[in-house]
């Protein structure tokens, strides 16, 4: 992988000045408490969909609002429960709502009742106009070419196809997360090379545990941007950032370049910890980025980071350098 070769991303935000609009918009954040893992899915007629991991792990939720600030108070349901017992039944985490060829998809990750840590990736479908209505059907695993622990599946379409990138131990033990790569054969089913984008090799990417997870797709500007989540989830937590020209074969790793820094991460004078697991949307005037992503406002945790509940959904802009990569403005509040 091309890790410098687009020299200093951190320098970019310095070389070149902000496209021409600023940051008006504004948030009640944080706009879903006690929500980690944040997905949100707009619709073409400006319907935003909600679904994000439960403190409980141990369901699927959904709200909808006209407005991003409208998902705050919107009524929540619920639409999938875990098993009593075997897969699906522990570690219900990180759900993304996706529509392909007009259905409804829910990726999320799950453990077995009697082995919460052998997690795997897994699909529910429905085909309703609204995904909060219907029967959502559970489809099986996502199978990958190693049988591992893996999770965070999202997934993008480029130059007519289309891909899952997914978070996989693929080195064994202790070695942590990497994120692969491969296309896919239908909305279920994986096809072709499974190919390793980027592991935990940097200190930021390896605190307390080496995890590369939470990868998030962005298309502007003749690229493809992926964000994903690195180290622990605790004050750790931050986002990395890797591009790839759209017109470039995305299955060449080669071709993938990557930021030898964070480009967001724990701000304490904004009282921001552990930013990350993000999503990409637009606000309601429908060309403004936003993220969406998750972050605690206070730095000491009691006990486990997995056990804290208050990992709550947040919405900030996202700025454009002229030379065309986004800039997640670390010095701003949200």
């Amino acid at each position: 992988m091309k890790l410098f070769r687009i020299f200093t991303f951190v320098l970019i935000a310095i070389i070149y000045p902000y496209q021409n609009h600023s940051q008006t918009i504004k948030f009640n954040n944080p706009i879903a408490e006690q929500r980690a893992d944040p997905w949100v899915f707009k619709t073409n007629d400006g319907i935003y969909y909600f679904i994000a991991t439960v403190p409980e792990y141990d369901k699927i939720v959904i709200r909808k609002a006209n407005t991003i600030n409208g998902l705050k108070n919107a009524e929540e349901k619920v639409v999938w429960y875990k098993h009593e017992t075997g897969v699906m039944g522990h570690h219900i985490w990180a759900p993304e709502l996706h529509k392909i060829n007009g259905k409804w998809y829910i990726y999320f990750a799950a453990g077995e009742t009697e082995n919460a840590w052998n997690i795997r990736m897994w699909v529910l479908s429905n085909t309703s106009d609204d995904p909060m209505q219907g029967d959502w059907k559970e489809e099986g695993q996502v199978k990958t070419e190693r049988e591992s622990f893996s999770l965070d599946a999202t997934t993008f379409e480029n130059n007519g196809k289309q891909y899952m990138i997914w978070a996989q131990n693929v080195r064994g033990g202790n070695h942590g997360t990497a994120l692969v790569l491969s296309e896919m054969k239908n909305p279920t089913t994986l096809t072709g090379t499974e190919v390793i984008l980027t592991e935990p090799e940097f200190s930021w990417e390896r605190m307390k545990y080496n995890v590369n997870e939470g990868p998030a797709v962005i298309k502007r500007n003749g690229k493809i941007f992926l964000t994903y989540s690195a180290s622990a989830t605790n004050h750790n937590y931050c986002v990395g950032l890797l591009w790839v020209d759209e017109k470039a074969d995305v299955l060449d790793a080669a071709n993938w370049h990557k930021s030898p820094g964070p480009v967001f991460y724990t701000n304490e004078e904004l009282k921001r910890y552990g930013p990350g697991h993000n999503s990409f949307t637009t606000a309601e005037d429908g060309e403004t980025t936003l993220m969406i992503y998750h972050a605690r406002d206070y730095k000491e945790i009691k006990g486990h980071e997995l056990s804290d509940p208050n990992r709550a959904t947040r919405a900030r802009v996202v700025q454009w350098t002229e030379s065309g990569f986004p800039d997640f403005m670390q010095n701003t509040a949200d």
